[in-house]
């Protein structure tokens, strides 16, 4: 025990388990958080989807400030900031309140934490082997932490209220901050380093723009959508150029073109947008219709995913043992051939049942797919890149995972919550959604080098 609680990598993961946890752990609680705050379904989703898309925009930006300020020192201000976030959650009166601390507050909390998760476990375990082990532990907690937080925030919101749910995620944050003394980052800051103030707001804006657009499909003012959905494209067309513009002139961007001109990256990067896009999607639209629809409360919806944190656990867990005898390619594969099948599953046995128990082997597929592919798919990414490059690669590979979180809960969400009334129809069509965007993964993932 005493191990555990000294070794480097236990706040690292338990900062990934936690801010996963609060990407998802809201999902039971939506029936119980609109009474309280005289709020709908979709202003719910509205909260969950603004925290994942502020992680999203800011992770960039971020992952560079961590050059500049020291990664212990981000991670130790983004520890305190998401802490202030979880309190004045668990005490909002209203849902703008909320919005405040669950979603402004912990999403920049959380976007100046995570980049120097992965760079300090990238710089410290440098062989193959050592940082499948790393990325194996960090990556695992945080689908644990994803898969675990229906259940987790269902059990305490029925036991206690939901609330105590946002107390618990301080209490865990004040304890990280406690296991992070021991913490050595292993490059002094650097004051010094440019930082680009344009390239992060046109980033910023983009996807804002893109995000917020698809989640007005739900409102069907469908003029309004593609408004925001041109004024996102426009401005991410935007970044490109400055980015172009400011290497041209010797400048240092906030992010170096180069990144994406390593094919084995960008697919490694398609790969971990889609299996948190998915995970997450699923995650709202099992939750929501389970309450809504199905009319089950916190608990019993959070019981339900017992059986894809039981499937998180199982093949994360194995992550390093697997690596040593699989190619990443070949794990990242078969953990998108699972995922289909697990949503395969959830479609044939969930419309011909009505029981509870036709959601298990589903969700316990798409548990054991996405644990098997979360360690290799980072791991192709971070090993890209040489030590100089891992302040840049860990921020855009964050950010486009968490980018992946938010789109699985506007698309999918949307799709579902458009039509509730309608019950299994609108259900099954968010679910097909979602098993095309796991085809892209996997096509992705076919595609990477064997060596990869």
């Amino acid at each position: 025990m005493s191990r555990w609680l000294t070794n480097p990598l236990t706040p690292l993961a338990l900062a990934q388990f936690i801010c996963s946890f609060a990407g998802s752990n809201m999902n039971v609680m939506i029936n119980d958080i609109g009474a309280d705050l005289d709020t709908t379904v979709q202003g719910v989703q509205a909260t969950i989807t603004l925290f994942l898309l502020i992680m999203a925009v800011l992770m960039i930006p971020c992952g560079k400030l961590t050059d500049r300020w020291g990664r212990k020192r981000c991670f130790l201000a983004g520890l305190t900031l998401y802490g202030i976030g979880a309190l004045i959650s668990a005490l909002s009166p209203n849902l703008a309140v909320l919005m405040l601390g669950n979603s402004v507050l912990e999403g920049v909390g959380t976007a100046l934490l995570i980049p120097p998760v992965y760079i300090l476990a990238t710089m410290t375990f440098t062989d193959l082997q050592s940082r499948a082990r790393a990325f194996g532990l960090i990556s695992g907690l945080g689908g644990v932490g994803a898969a675990a937080g229906p259940l987790i925030g269902g059990f305490i919101a029925t036991a206690i209220t939901w609330r105590a749910a946002f107390l618990f995620q301080a209490l865990v944050v004040a304890a990280i901050v406690v296991l992070s003394r021991r913490l050595a980052d292993p490059l002094p800051p650097d004051p010094s380093r440019p930082f680009d103030v344009v390239g992060a707001v046109l980033s910023a804006a983009g996807m804002f723009f893109v995000v917020f657009g698809i989640l007005q499909a739900g409102h069907g003012d469908t003029g309004l959508m593609a408004a925001l959905l041109a004024a996102g494209a426009g401005f991410l067309a935007w970044f490109f150029l400055h980015l172009r513009a400011r290497e041209r002139a010797g400048r240092a961007p906030l992010l170096r073109l180069g990144l994406f001109r390593n094919r084995t990256s960008n697919l490694g990067l398609v790969t971990q947008n889609m299996q948190w896009l998915v995970l997450m999607g699923t995650s709202f639209v099992v939750a929501v219709f389970l309450q809504t629809v199905r009319g089950y409360n916190a608990i019993e919806t959070g019981v339900i995913f017992t059986s894809a944190t039981v499937g998180v656990l199982i093949t994360s867990l194995a992550a390093e043992r697997l690596s040593r005898k699989h190619a990443q390619k070949r794990l990242i594969s078969a953990g998108f051939v699972m995922t289909v099948a697990g949503i395969a599953v959830l479609l044939v046995l969930v419309g011909a049942s009505s029981r509870v128990v036709a959601f298990a082997p589903g969700l316990l597929l798409i548990g054991l797919g996405v644990g098997l592919m979360l360690t290799p798919s980072v791991n192709v990414v971070q090993s890209s890149f040489p030590e100089e490059q891992q302040g840049e690669i860990s921020g855009l590979s964050r950010s486009v995972s968490n980018l992946g979180s938010s789109f699985g809960t506007a698309i999918a969400g949307t799709i579902l919550v458009s039509g509730l009334g309608q019950g299994d129809r609108t259900y099954a069509l968010a679910m097909v959604a979602l098993g095309i965007f796991a085809l892209i993964g996997l096509a992705a993932a076919i595609r990477l080098p064997n060596d990869g």
